[in-house]
């Protein structure tokens, strides 16, 4: 064998392996990444911590760990790969990005919707996505015949939103063509206009829906595949988040998410099914 042709042998097995899953989960080389080093000399890594459910949900009962969700199982992942503890750090609405400016944590891991204005200042880790669907009465025929959410953008359909909630723009934009009817009120959704007849359909976060729905019985949804988790529905990424020029922290960081993708989707099923 030449000497050519074993350095052709190297030079494969070297991509084969930077390549793999195992090889893509080692932390970043000393003096690869600031970060890393800093992480690892302190033996910690500092994570910043706000409740959403289902990606980050505390734990007020005591016992067991103090945070679970697919958030709190990839921290863990990172810190258990770096060798270090996990240190949480309580943030809120609005310390909860620039704490990683300020260098107050290494990430913050509570959930966080990709947004242009967020992309300016972080980067993302994403592993999951929140969506909208729609709801009705299960006894409306009418609704019952319909096949998907574009068959709604009707005058035949009327679909009621909260005046100045999220989604009142969105349906405005996706609906133009069915009758609107804003409404004054709180909570997750304007459940009383489709109980009350009122309305035909009406927008919510698929998170709470599943709750929603084991209360109040006689509901349908759109799209109906997985009880509405499927949708692509005003669809925004989510995920966790690092400040920005860090480029040897982020390409790990999303490599152990990527592989840790089955195990993060399972405990998020497992919370949103068990919400109330």
């Amino acid at each position: 064998m030449t000497l050519s042709h074993v350095m052709k042998m190297s030079l494969v097995a070297a991509v084969l392996m930077a390549a793999s899953p195992v090889m893509a989960q080692q932390p970043p080389a000393p003096g690869t990444s600031p970060r890393v080093d800093a992480i690892k000399k302190a033996g910690v890594l500092r994570v910043g911590v706000l409740a959403n459910a289902p990606w980050l949900v505390e734990n007020t009962k005591g016992g067991g760990e103090k945070w679970s969700g697919p958030a709190w199982v990839l921290a863990n992942e990172y810190a258990r790969l770096l060798g270090v503890k996990l240190e949480q750090v309580p943030v809120s609405h609005e310390t909860k990005v620039p704490v990683l400016a300020s260098n107050q944590v290494d990430m913050s891991i509570t959930p966080l919707a990709e947004t242009p204005d967020r992309l300016k200042v972080v980067d993302f880790v994403i592993y999951s996505t929140t969506s909208v669907c729609l709801f009705g009465r299960s006894d409306n025929d009418k609704l019952s015949k319909v096949k998907t959410v574009d068959d709604l953008n009707s005058p035949d359909f009327t679909i009621a939103y909260y005046i100045g909630g999220g989604e009142e723009g969105w349906v405005k934009e996706r609906f133009p063509k069915a009758k609107l009817r804003g409404v004054t009120g709180s909570g997750t959704a304007p459940v009383e206009e489709i109980m009350a007849k009122r309305a035909d359909a009406a927008p919510i976060n698929r998170v709470p829906y599943v709750a929603m729905a084991k209360k109040v019985k006689g509901l349908q949804v759109l799209p109906r595949e997985n009880n509405c988790q499927n949708s692509t529905e005003k669809a925004a990424p989510v995920g966790l988040a690092i400040d920005k020029n860090q480029p040897a922290f982020l390409e790990w960081s999303r490599a152990v998410a990527k592989t840790m993708q089955p195990k993060l989707t399972a405990s998020e099923t497992e919370i949103v099914n068990t919400m109330e």
